[in-house]
C-alpha cells in the first residue's frame, strides 16, 4: 500500500495571517473501536478553525485520522485529544471540533471541544437585513 496512516500532521503557512477567516473541514468517514466491546464506531467529525501562523494540510490530515482505525478509544476522549493535537501542531486563534457518532443501542453521541488562544478576540458578527 502506497499510503500508510500517520501520526504526522503536516502543515503550511497561513495565506491570510492577518485576516481572521474560518476552516471548514468535514471528515465523513471516521472509525475507532470501542474500548469496551472492540467494535467499530463510526463518526462524522467536523473541524472549524481560524487559524495563526500555519493551517493544516488536507492528505496529512487525512492519513492522521486513518490511524485510529484500529484504536480503542471513548468517544470524549478520542474528540478531546484529536483537538488537542491539531492544537499542537498549528496554534490556532480558535478551533473547534465535533464529533457526530452514529446510533450504537440507540443512542447516538456528538462532543464538541474547543480551543481558544488566550489573546484571541473573535469579531463581531456581522448581521445583514
Amino acid at each position: 500500500m502506497a499510503t500508510k496512516p500517520s501520526k504526522e500532521l503536516e502543515t503550511f503557512p497561513n495565506p491570510q495571517p492577518a485576516r481572521d477567516y474560518t476552516i471548514r473541514i468535514r471528515i465523513p468517514e471516521f472509525t475507532c473501536l470501542c474500548p469496551v466491546t472492540g467494535l467499530p464506531d463510526f463518526a462524522t467529525l467536523h473541524l472549524e478553525y481560524v487559524p495563526e501562523a500555519r493551517c493544516v494540510e488536507l492528505k496529512a490530515l487525512k492519513l492522521y485520522i486513518w490511524t485510529y482505525r484500529d484504536q480503542g478509544a471513548f468517544h470524549e476522549a478520542v474528540t478531546n485529544e484529536i483537538l488537542q493535537h491539531l492544537v499542537d501542531a498549528i496554534s490556532p486563534r480558535f478551533m473547534r471540533l465535533t464529533s457526530e457518532f452514529n446510533v450504537r443501542g440507540g443512542i447516538y453521541t456528538t462532543v464538541v471541544a474547543e480551543h481558544r488562544a488566550a489573546d484571541w478576540v473573535p469579531p463581531t458578527p456581522v448581521q445583514l437585513p
